[in-house]
C-alpha cells in the first residue's frame, strides 16, 4: 500500500513510529507537510500538489494535524477524501472532536456521562452560570485552549468571578465545569483502534497541579480500566466518528466522565507506559479496512 502521513514534522515520535511500522510491513509511506500542500478543488478532477508534484495513487492517508492548523489540514485531508484515499480518520469526525463545545453537545445528546459544564459567552449573572454548575470550586477553561493551556481552578466563587469576568473581558468564549475532586489531579487515557480501546494509562498531575498532562510534569503508568471507563471510552469515539483516538475520563463518584476525545493521539506517553506497539496495531486497522470510495461521513451532528 501507498500511504501518506499528514504532518508538520517527520522527526516527532508518533510520526516516526507511524513510518517505522507501515514500513516494517512492506508499504510506502510519504510524510507531508500539511501546510505546504497545495489543491486543486474542481470537481471532474480534483487533485492535491506538493512540492510542485501531483499526488497521485494512494490507498490510505493517516491525518496528524495539530490543532493549530486544524482549518487548513482537514481541508487538504477533505481533498484526499475526495480523491476517494481512505482516511484513518475522517475531516468532519476530526472537526467534530476539535470543537469542544459541539463535541460535548453530542456526548450529552447521546447520553454519554460528562462533568456538569456551562457554556458561556458574555453572561450578565456570573453567580448564577457558577450556581448553575455546582458552585466552588470549579474549571473555567477557554473553549479555544489546547495541552491544558487556558486552563483554570477557581477554588472559591469569588475567584471564579474574577477569573470569569477576565475571560469575558478577552471576549472569549469560556466553558465552566463542575472540579471532579475525588479524581485527586489524575486522568484515564483509553486509546482507541477500531471500536476497541487497546491501551489505557492513568496520567498524574505533578504534586499541587490539578492537570495531568505529560508535558506538564505529570507520570503516566499502566492501568486496567473497568467494563464501564471501557465502553464510555467506545461510546465517545463512536458519537465522534473516530477510528483512532484518545479518550480522556475522570473517575467520579458517578461513574466515568468524559473530558475530551482527541482526534491526533500521541504514541509517545501511552507506548511507554503501556509497553504496546500501539503504532503496528494502527497500520494493521488501516490494512483490514481501507478500500477506496469508503469515504462517506461517519456519526450524526
Amino acid at each position: 500500500m501507498k500511504i501518506a502521513i499528514l504532518s508538520r514534522n517527520s522527526k516527532l515520535y508518533s510520526t516516526r513510529r507511524l513510518v517505522e511500522a507501515a514500513e516494517a510491513r512492506g508499504h510506502e509511506v510519504d510524510v507531508l507537510d500539511v501546510l505546504r500542500c497545495y489543491m486543486n478543488i474542481t470537481s471532474m478532477k480534483p487533485e492535491v500538489h506538493y512540492k510542485g508534484e501531483n499526488l497521485t495513487g494512494y490507498d490510505a492517508v493517516i491525518p496528524r494535524i495539530g490543532a493549530s492548523v486544524t482549518f487548513y489540514g482537514t481541508a487538504v485531508l477533505r481533498q484526499f477524501e475526495m480523491m476517494n484515499v481512505y482516511p484513518l480518520n475522517e475531516s468532519v469526525a476530526i472537526s467534530r472532536s476539535r470543537d469542544k463545545l459541539r463535541a460535548l453537545q453530542l456526548l450529552s445528546r447521546r447520553g454519554i456521562g460528562l462533568p456538569v459544564t456551562g457554556f458561556a459567552h458574555r453572561p450578565d449573572d456570573v453567580d448564577d452560570l457558577i450556581k448553575m454548575v455546582g458552585g466552588a470550586p470549579l474549571v473555567i477553561k477557554l473553549l479555544e485552549g489546547t495541552q491544558g493551556i487556558g486552563v483554570v481552578l477557581a477554588e472559591t466563587a469569588g475567584a471564579a468571578e474574577s477569573v470569569i469576568e477576565a475571560f469575558m473581558g478577552m471576549k472569549a468564549n469560556i466553558l465552566v465545569q463542575e472540579f471532579i475532586k475525588e479524581a485527586g489531579g489524575a486522568d484515564i487515557r483509553c486509546f482507541v483502534v477500531g471500536e476497541k480501546v487497546v491501551a489505557a494509562m492513568k496520567r498524574q498531575g505533578k504534586e499541587g497541579e490539578f492537570r495531568s498532562n505529560l508535558h506538564r510534569g505529570g507520570s503516566a503508568n499502566l492501568i486496567r480500566i473497568t467494563p464501564a471507563e471501557r465502553a464510555t471510552a467506545v461510546r465517545a469515539a463512536k458519537t465522534m466518528g473516530l477510528n483512532v483516538c484518545g479518550v480522556d475520563l475522570l473517575r467520579s463518584n458517578h461513574g466515568p466522565v468524559v473530558m475530551e476525545v482527541n482526534s491526533s493521539p500521541g504514541l509517545e506517553g501511552i507506548e511507554a507506559a503501556t509497553g504496546k506497539d500501539i503504532a503496528s496495531l494502527i497500520i494493521d486497522f488501516i490494512e483490514k479496512n481501507s478500500v477506496s470510495g469508503t469515504t462517506k461521513t461517519k456519526g450524526r451532528g
